[in-house]
């Protein structure tokens, strides 16, 4: 097993317009989370110009979200985040063999009255970008013949995910559902992971979007990961007794030491990094660097 590792995070938003934006308020998930596998040693944030106003609450989905306000004109914003991360490997004693079988998770996750709630029931159903298509069952059934453990059959979506689809940056847009993904083969790794929810769920299995990001330069011998220096994504399954168990399509691999956890939610739409609303501002243009290297 390896060792743990240490990551730095650099994440920097920069918006230029323009015309002068009158007023804005913006909504920021930069903040990674804690997790027994994921500690935050250090975080910052920067905003320039600074803020009218600011606070900072946790979300539905244990996210930290970051508000703030300009009540001044501003022509540029510039969002920076910095992060130090420590990571401990995950999947040293995990035997997707032995996982109870699809079915039966998905048996525990329907509603009976009178039965006991479980919140990962929650992520079992459509939300924004994801819905419940008799495609995406179609599509997702291969992998999860009768008897088949849960995370046997998600590892092998995962994999033919990854070989049928093909990552074209200029194929969607952040807001592309995941069925028109689904129907293209096409997209980034927020639609790979969108259209491996979607079938997951249709299957009545829980599933969850997760955003973060990947390490910059892989350890001397490996390959480097798509959708480094940028933010990223993938799937995170449902399995009791295991928990979440973390898979990223795009570059067909369990989420461990080179992934960075900022946020969990239903799909992009309830992660994306930096929204808002504004008055004024015209045309707009924005520059992202992301940066994650081993200390």
């Amino acid at each position: 097993m390896s060792a743990e590792v240490r990551l730095s995070v650099s994440h920097t938003t920069t918006y230029r317009y323009s015309t002068p934006v009158e007023t804005a308020l913006h909504l920021a998930t930069v903040r990674p989370l804690d997790r027994p596998w994921q500690r935050v040693v250090t975080h910052h944030v920067s905003i320039d110009p600074a803020p009218s106003y600011e606070s900072a609450r946790i979300d539905a989905f244990g996210n930290e979200v970051r508000y703030f306000s300009f009540d001044a004109p501003h022509e540029s914003l510039l969002v920076t985040s910095e992060t130090t991360v420590v990571l401990t490997p995950r999947w040293g004693a995990l035997d997707a063999s032995a996982t109870p079988t699809w079915e039966d998770v998905a048996a525990q996750l329907r509603f009976r009255a009178g039965g006991p709630y479980r919140p990962e029931s929650e992520f079992v159903f459509a939300s924004p970008n994801i819905e419940l298509a008799p495609e995406l069952r179609a599509y997702a059934l291969p992998s999860f013949a009768p008897g088949v453990p849960i995370i046997a059959g998600a590892i092998d979506l995962m994999h033919r995910i990854h070989a049928g689809f093909t990552y074209e940056p200029q194929a969607t847009a952040f807001d592309t559902p995941a069925l028109r993904a689904f129907r293209l083969r096409q997209g980034v790794c927020q639609d790979f992971a969108q259209v491996m929810i979607g079938c997951l769920r249709s299957l009545g299995l829980a599933s969850r979007y997760v955003s973060g990001y990947l390490r910059t330069l892989p350890p001397a011998g490996a390959p480097r990961l798509i959708g480094a220096d940028a933010s990223h994504a993938w799937v995170s399954v449902f399995c009791p007794d295991t928990g979440w168990v973390d898979l990223d399509p795009t570059n067909d691999v369990l989420a461990d030491l080179d992934h960075v956890t900022l946020a969990v939610g239903r799909d992009y739409s309830d992660v994306s990094l930096l929204r808002g609303i504004i008055l004024g501002g015209g045309a707009h243009t924005v520059d992202v660097a992301v940066h994650v290297t081993a200390q």
